[in-house]
């Protein structure tokens, strides 16, 4: 809780009390009778109205600051109108010796519409609490070397190619490569991780993360308003101003509503009042039907119930770029996935290791020696699966298109495809996995093979599964062949797949997919956002995966799953789900209650207290029902815990 809201909860406390007080000992012995006589009305209209103004004061600032301005009908200017009224109703009851009503009402129609407006503040401050800890990330200076000295200046000063010193504890301002040092860095803040990462010199580095370690120099590659941590804050600041149909409704509802009421509340205070010439009735059941009509329940439940569902997807990692895109989610059910670095991790890594009469790591060590120097992407992941030291002595020869031989004397280790075993007269047993596969051989005898493949995140088929579930149909779009393409899809579950894609084959389908689906259907985009750029901004909705870093995934993509993780695909789903129910729910439940009591207190069956229900009530509830939304999700895929940030 804010300092603000603390002193407003006090003042609502204070005002609360002591017109419980005076409202109490009024119904007693009726204040209007302590001092008797013809003003004796003043004794109780000077205690309530003390208590309008503890409680009220900014109201009626605000509604006379918003009239100036032209802005007339908002709920700031209803409650005026009606509190004043029903004070004016009191005075004159006073003034004729009739029976005084009106003071206590009108303080109780303030004040608890202050109370449904402290509701509202905590509210949003609690979803708003949701997303600041990304507002964290903005690094407040940075130490730049300039003519051997190290001189702190704002981070929108630092050009690209500039020296960055980061000392531990310190934030990394901008996006950059280490020069020298190593060190661990908290990224916590922007993908909700635990773990630190381990960085060293020539490793790359983004802005918003926090040196633990040591100290480190970075250069700069990136300005800061083009660094990760500027587009994401960018992103954060402007997530409401996307707003879904629903919101946009309501805007319009309102603006039209609002001036509509205070017409019929007028019309019914004059033309009965003509007719039946008794005034104080009909005045009075204008100013219950003036309360009941605001439309707080809805200008404040409805934009309240998107906020905190972009609070709580915050929360897990996921930034929506708008409440259009919420709603829009709810719908969602065609899933297109991009393959490498999506439904896989997009790497090569040793999956299978076939020995010939050997242990395991001998077939390892061997294909090491022979691949040691290499920098392919498969010879490295060859090397690291082996992971220990490989002898020297060995003279490398790269056999184009077929692999490499290393020898040593009479030693000879050939490591390469069925062509250099062919080739060389080696009978070798071959490997039916898919994937790459290469063979080992040594002194002419086989030695045995290895399957290299990209891996499956092992998330992927529980993700699917869980929107298989949800009814959505799930599509992997790859340039992989047939067979890989039909074995990933096979693997997790997916219900459809198209293989051997280029690029731009990839929009072209996704086109198709568009021009094929029913009304009312929506398709996501799920891709690692850096070539899939189009595609992730042609669909209904682009999902970026490892956004962090990455300027195509947050320019590109309506969501971004910042901790690159698939399982944050359902959350926002359900999340999606239960914010829509909860808009429907106060909708309905909104203009039900008003309708009704709108209605009785045209005819004089409900009086004004029963319309501050209607006013305030519904729109405590409604605030209430929408701050549902920011609950925790339960990760329902059945694998290890999505923790929501910290």
């Amino acid at each position: 809780m804010t300092r603000r809201e603390k002193k407003n909860l006090i003042r609502i406390l204070v005002a609360l009390c002591l017109f419980a007080c005076i409202f109490a000992v009024d119904k007693a012995i009726s204040l209007d009778g302590v001092f008797g006589g013809r003003f004796g009305w003043l004794f109780p209209f000077a205690l309530y109205i003390a208590v309008y103004f503890v409680i009220g004061y900014d109201v009626l600032w605000r509604a006379i600051r918003n009239i100036a301005h032209g802005q007339v009908f908002d709920e700031n200017f209803l409650m005026c109108v009606a509190t004043l009224g029903a004070f004016a109703l009191g005075i004159y009851r006073g003034a004729i010796g009739a029976e005084i009503e009106g003071f206590d009402e009108a303080c109780a129609v303030l004040l608890f519409y202050q109370v449904g407006e402290w509701f509202q503040s905590y509210a949003t401050g609690k979803s708003r609490k949701s997303i600041s800890g990304l507002m964290d990330i903005r690094p407040d200076y940075a130490n730049v070397k300039r003519d051997g000295a190290v001189v702190r200046v704002d981070p929108s000063e630092v050009k690209i190619g500039d020296v960055i010193v980061v000392n531990p504890g310190e934030k990394i301002p901008l996006d950059g490569v280490i020069e020298s040092g190593a060190s661990s860095l908290d990224t916590k803040a922007l993908t909700g991780e635990s773990l630190p990462r381990d960085v060293e010199t020539g490793d790359e580095v983004i802005s918003g993360t926090v040196n633990l370690t040591s100290q480190i120099e970075v250069r700069a590659s990136k300005e800061f308003y083009d660094s990760t941590v500027s587009k994401i804050l960018d992103l954060v600041e402007n997530a409401s101003s996307q707003k879904s149909r629903a919101e946009n409704f309501i805007t319009k509802f309102a603006k039209y509503y609002t001036p509509a009421v205070v017409g019929v509340a007028v019309l019914l205070a004059l033309i009965p009042g003509f007719v039946t010439g008794d005034w104080q009735i009909w005045v009075y059941r204008a100013l219950s039907f003036l309360v009941v009509s605001c439309p707080c329940a809805l200008v404040i439940s409805i934009p309240l119930s998107f906020f905190a569902g972009i609070g709580a997807a915050s929360r897990y990692g996921i930034l929506v770029k708008g409440s259009n895109y919420l709603e829009k989610l709810d719908k969602a059910n065609i899933f297109v996935f991009d393959k490498t670095g999506t439904l896989t991790k997009g790497n090569f890594a040793v999956v299978k290791v076939t020995p010939n009469d050997c242990e395991r790591d001998e077939v390892l060590r061997l294909a090491a020696i022979a691949e040691r120097d290499s920098t392919h992407p498969i010879a490295r992941s060859i090397v690291d699966a082996y992971g220990g030291e490989t002898p020297g002595g060995y003279t490398l020869t790269d056999v184009a298109g077929r692999g490499v031989t290393a020898q040593n004397g009479d030693d000879v280790i050939y490591c390469g495809n069925e062509k250099l075993m062919t080739e060389n007269g080696i009978a070798f047993e071959k490997e039916s996995g898919l994937g790459t596969v290469v063979y080992v051989a040594r002194n002419d005898k086989f030695i045995g093979s290895l399957l290299i493949a990209d891996e499956i995140k092992p998330e992927s088929k529980q993700v699917i599964g869980a929107l298989n579930a949800m009814s959505c149909k799930t599509v992997m779009l790859t340039g992989d062949n047939e067979a890989i393409a039909h074995s990933v899809a096979d693997e997790i579950g997916l219900t459809g797949y198209k293989a051997s894609l280029l690029p731009q084959n990839k929009v072209e389908h996704v086109e198709t997919m568009l021009a094929e689906k029913e009304s009312g259907d929506v398709l996501c985009f799920v891709g690692d956002g850096i070539n899939d750029a189009p595609v992730l901004m042609r669909s209904d909705i682009g999902i970026a995966m490892g956004g962090v870093g990455s300027d195509a995934a947050i320019e590109a993509s309506d969501i971004v799953l910042m901790k690159d993780d698939l399982r944050g695909i359902p959350i926002a789903k359900r999340i999606s789900k239960k914010t829509m129910a909860i808009v429907m729910q106060n909708i309905v439940f909104s203009l039900i209650i008003k309708l009704a009591i709108l209605i009785l207190s045209a005819v004089g069956i409900t009086n004004m207290w029963i319309a501050v229900f209607g006013d305030v009530g519904v729109a405590v509830l409604a605030i209430l029902n929408a701050m549902r939304v920011n609950s925790k999700y339960d990760d329902r895929t059945k694998c290890v815990a999505v923790e929501p940030s910290a």
